[in-house]
């Protein structure tokens, strides 16, 4: 657990000249000036009694400082990558998919994560270029296949991509899966296409503690992002302190677990209390968890209510019993035999 020792706490949204002050907890005293950048924020602190990242969350709600649809967390290379973004697996190539962007860039989502895999990459660029959404403001990510993985086949699966989604620069692009171990040749191909500048930033997908921890023997770039499958009934605690301790973000994929477990006792109960519904609870909780999540729907109405979590709060008991439904359980394949 990361703590910061606090008296007197002053905290302005880095967008305003707005300031607010709170003095909070008492405890061991030790003195110390400095500033932190936390979740979009600047926070100006005078230190004193020690207080976590949890409880600093917990006052920026408190005091009406929130997190919203724009907020962005800076990647371990500085890129900044939105908290919420919307996701196009499964959803069918054509008009459906360009829809759904559309509707997703006109609710205010400005992360759109597509892959090879999907078949929807033309799709989507063309509803961001249709979207009249400034093509900066938008963070588009996309996978290489297992079928493409290798140094060379890799630089060419990225040209492929690139002029299907027709950008000059991608945001992020990341292995799809482990697939036959073939990821480090991979990764020396996106370190190449990063030092060049056509990528902001590279990440992997699906990767285990062990899968990492052989990348980043050879590694000369960190891994800026691990998305992986993540929702209350597979947690991965050894996987997101490993992360963690590697200044790798994880970002979930199937957050809602496909709707299977909305009928839960404790994700219906949660959500009951809340006034909101279940999806509203699972993607509210992979925030609070510090995970990037990138939900997906074809429906407006969906679209819509996925973006509407920044305005409730789940508390720490609910978080925990949120967190002891983890039974390892996919719904999806298992890294270590998937290859595609």
């Amino acid at each position: 657990m990361n703590f910061f020792t606090s008296n007197d706490l002053s905290i302005r949204p880095v967008s305003t000249s707005v300031k607010k002050e709170l003095s909070v907890f008492n405890g061991n005293f030790v003195r110390f000036f400095g500033s932190l950048d936390f979740e979009g924020f600047q926070w100006n602190l005078t230190l004193g009694s020690q207080i976590t990242t949890l409880q600093l969350r917990n006052l920026i709600f408190e005091l009406g400082v929130r997190m919203d649809l724009n907020s962005s967390i800076k990647l371990n290379h500085g890129t900044p990558m939105p908290w919420l973004g919307f996701g196009v697996f499964q959803i069918p190539p054509g008009r459906q998919t360009y829809d759904a962007v559309r509707t997703a860039l006109k609710v205010g989502y400005r992360a759109i994560d597509t892959a090879t895999a999907y078949g929807n990459e033309e799709d989507v660029g063309r509803a961001i270029r249709d979207s009249g959404v400034d093509r900066n403001k938008v963070f588009v990510t996309t996978k290489v296949w297992n079928t493409d993985q290798g140094y060379d086949n890799t630089l060419k699966a990225f040209e492929t991509s690139k002029t299907k989604l027709a950008l000059d620069t991608l945001d992020l692009y990341l292995i799809h899966w482990p697939a036959k171990r073939e990821f480090t040749e991979t990764w020396r191909a996106m370190e190449k296409l990063h030092r060049e500048g056509q990528i902001r930033a590279i990440g992997v997908s699906n990767f285990l503690v062990h899968h990492l921890e052989t990348l980043l023997e050879k590694a000369e770039v960190i891994p800026a992002v691990n998305q992986v499958e993540f929702h209350p009934l597979n947690v991965q605690p050894a996987l997101l302190e490993f992360c963690k301790n590697n200044r790798i973000r994880v970002e979930a994929w199937s957050p809602l677990g496909r709707g299977r477990f909305f009928d839960m006792p404790a994700i219906r109960e949660i959500a009951e209390k809340h006034g909101r519904s279940p999806a509203q609870v699972l993607i509210r909780w992979d925030l609070q968890h510090e995970v990037v999540t990138i939900p997906r729907s074809t429906q407006e109405a969906h679209i819509r209510e996925n973006s509407e979590v920044f305005d409730f709060e789940l508390s720490g008991e609910e978080m925990s019993r949120l967190d002891a439904l983890d039974e390892g359980r996919r719904i999806g394949p298992d890294p270590d035999s998937f290859t595609g």
